[in-house]
C-alpha cells in the first residue's frame, strides 16, 4: 500500500528510460535543439515529460548525463490545442486533468507542486504550475497551445521549451527566440505525420552543431513483445505504417526506394567462405564519413550490406583505425572526390587512406562501362531490392535510418543523410573487384585494381 502510494506521488523516482530515450536525454548536454521523432505510443512524450520534470525540480537521478539546471527555471510546454496540451503535457507532468485530488501523480512529484493557475477556456486545463526546485527556489511551468498563434508565445523569456507534437514553423521559431537570452534548450517530441514539413526538414536536411534528431521505432520499444509489435504494425493503413511505427516522415512519391524494410532486412549470418566481399567509402567531414562492408553471393546474384560505419569530423587516421579490423585484405571502392587534394597535406584523399593501410582500389568507383551516374546506381539498387537481390543486415542501424528518409524534392535527390547508402552504392558499382576473404596477411593483387 505504502509502496504504491510512493510510486503514485513520486513517479519520477521510478523512471527507467529505454536506450533511445536515454540517447535523447544525453543529447541535451550538447545540442540546443533536439527532436525525438518516434512512432505512436513508443514513449516519446513520456521521455519528454520525465526530462521536463527533472529540469523543473532540479532532481536528477545518478545515471543522468543530459543537461542540468542548478537553479529554478521558467519553462513552456505545449501542444496543438489547449485540450491536447491538457491531455498530454499537463496529464503526464501533473496528473489526470479532471481529477484534482490526483494532481501530483504525474512526473512532477506531489511534494514539489506548490501551486497552479487555471485556464478558463478548457475544462480541467491549467495555465501555469509552480514547482519547488532542489536549490530552494521555485520553477514555473507555463502551458500553451499552438492554436494561440505566434503572438501568444512572445511574452516570456524562458530556459526550456518542450513542444509535444509538431509545431507550426512560426511557433517553433518563436519558441527558440524565447530561449536566446538564457542560453536555454528546445525539445520536440512527435510522430511525423505531416511528412517532410519545414520543422522536420530543419532537423533532417539542415545540419548544425546546435541541432540533432533521435529516431525511435517500434523495435526500440522494449515494452512490446514481437507478437504485439506485429499486431500493431498490421493495424495501421499502409500509407501511415512507417510514420506511426518507425517515426519516418511520410514521403509519398518522393521516396527514392519505395520498398518496405521487411523486403530487404535480414538477420545477420556468417558469410560463406566462397562469397566475395568488398567495402565502400563515402568521404566527408561536416557531413559524416561513411563505410559499408558488403558481400556478394555471385551464384544467386544477391548483394548484402553486412556492416556499416559513420563518423563526422574525424581524420583518415581515425577512420582507417576503425575499418582495418574488418580485414586488411578487403578491397575498398571510393567516389570521384577521393581524387581531390587535401588543402593541408596536398595529398589525394584516396592516397591518404591507402597510406593508413586500407586496400584502396586504384580507380574511383564506376560501372563496367566506365560511367558513374548516381541515378544509374540508385536504379540498380532499387531493381535489386524489388527482385530480392539486395539485402541489409538488421544490425546496420545507420543504413536503415538513412533508407527511411532518402527522398527527392522537385524531382532531385536530396543529398543529405545518405552517407552509408552512398558507400554501399559505390561497393555495388565495383562488385566485380570483390574478393574472397583472405586468411593472414593482405593479398598481393595482380589485377592492378588494388595498390
Amino acid at each position: 500500500m505504502e509502496i504504491g502510494r510512493r510510486q503514485n506521488t513520486n513517479r519520477l523516482l521510478y523512471y527507467r528510460p529505454y536506450a533511445k530515450q536515454t540517447a535523447f536525454h544525453e543529447a541535451g548536454a550538447t545540442f540546443r535543439e533536439r527532436l525525438f521523432m518516434a512512432g505512436n505510443q513508443l514513449g516519446k512524450t513520456l521521455a519528454g515529460a520525465a526530462e521536463a520534470a527533472m529540469h523543473l525540480t532540479g532532481d536528477y537521478p545518478s545515471w543522468w548525463a543530459g543537461r542540468r539546471f542548478e537553479r529554478p527555471i521558467t519553462m513552456i510546454g505545449g501542444s496543438e490545442s489547449h485540450e491536447l496540451t491538457r491531455d498530454g503535457v499537463q496529464r503526464l507532468l501533473v496528473g489526470p486533468p479532471m481529477s484534482e485530488e490526483d494532481w501530483g501523480t504525474g512526473y512532477i512529484p506531489k511534494s514539489n507542486i506548490s501551486g497552479w493557475t487555471r485556464r478558463s477556456s478548457a475544462s480541467g486545463a491549467l495555465d501555469s504550475v509552480t514547482v519547488r526546485h532542489a536549490s530552494g527556489g521555485t520553477s514555473t511551468l507555463l502551458l500553451k497551445a499552438y492554436e494561440q498563434g505566434r503572438a501568444k508565445w512572445q511574452a516570456n523569456t524562458v530556459d526550456y521549451v518542450w513542444f509535444d507534437e509538431e509545431p507550426p514553423e512560426d511557433v517553433y521559431f518563436e519558441g527558440i527566440t524565447r530561449t536566446n537570452a538564457t542560453g536555454g534548450s528546445v525539445a520536440v517530441t512527435f510522430t511525423p505525420l505531416k511528412g517532410m514539413s519545414s520543422v522536420v526538414s530543419r532537423y533532417l536536411l539542415e545540419p548544425s552543431e546546435d541541432r540533432t534528431v533521435v529516431t525511435m521505432t517500434i523495435d526500440d520499444a522494449e515494452h512490446y513483445t514481437p507478437q504485439e509489435r506485429a499486431k500493431i504494425v498490421a493495424s495501421y493503413p499502409a500509407h501511415e505504417k512507417e510514420a506511426r511505427t518507425k517515426g519516418v516522415p511520410t514521403l509519398g512519391s518522393g521516396r527514392i526506394f519505395p520498398v518496405t524494410e521487411e523486403q530487404i532486412r535480414v538477420e545477420p549470418f556468417e558469410i560463406p567462405r566462397h562469397w566475395v566481399q568488398i567495402g565502400g567509402l563515402d568521404f566527408g567531414w561536416d557531413h559524416p564519413f561513411a563505410a559499408a562492408l558488403c558481400a556478394w553471393d555471385r551464384e544467386a546474384d544477391v548483394f548484402y550490406v553486412t556492416r556499416v560505419y559513420r563518423e563526422r569530423e574525424a581524420t583518415p587516421i581515425i577512420h582507417a583505425a576503425a575499418l582495418k579490423p574488418w580485414g586488411p585484405w578487403l578491397p575498398w571502392a571510393w567516389p570521384h572526390d577521393g581524387l581531390q587534394h587535401d588543402k593541408g597535406s596536398g595529398e589525394q584523399l584516396a592516397a591518404q587512406y591507402r597510406g593508413q593501410g586500407l586496400a584502396m582500389l586504384s580507380e574511383r568507383a564506376t560501372f563496367d562501362d566506365g560511367t558513374n551516374g548516381v541515378e544509374a546506381g540508385i536504379s540498380d539498387m532499387l531493381q535489386r531490392m524489388q527482385t530480392g537481390r539486395f539485402k541489409v543486415f538488421s544490425t546496420a542501424g545507420d543504413w536503415f535510418e538513412e533508407f527511411r528518409l532518402y527522398h527527392r524534392k522537385d524531382g532531385r535527390i536530396v543529398k543529405e543523410r545518405d552517407d552509408v547508402i552512398s558507400a554501399s552504392r559505390y561497393a555495388l558499382m565495383m562488385k566485380r573487384f570483390a574478393r574472397v576473404k583472405a586468411d593472414g596477411a593482405a593479398w598481393a593483387f595482380t589485377d592492378r585494381k588494388v595498390l
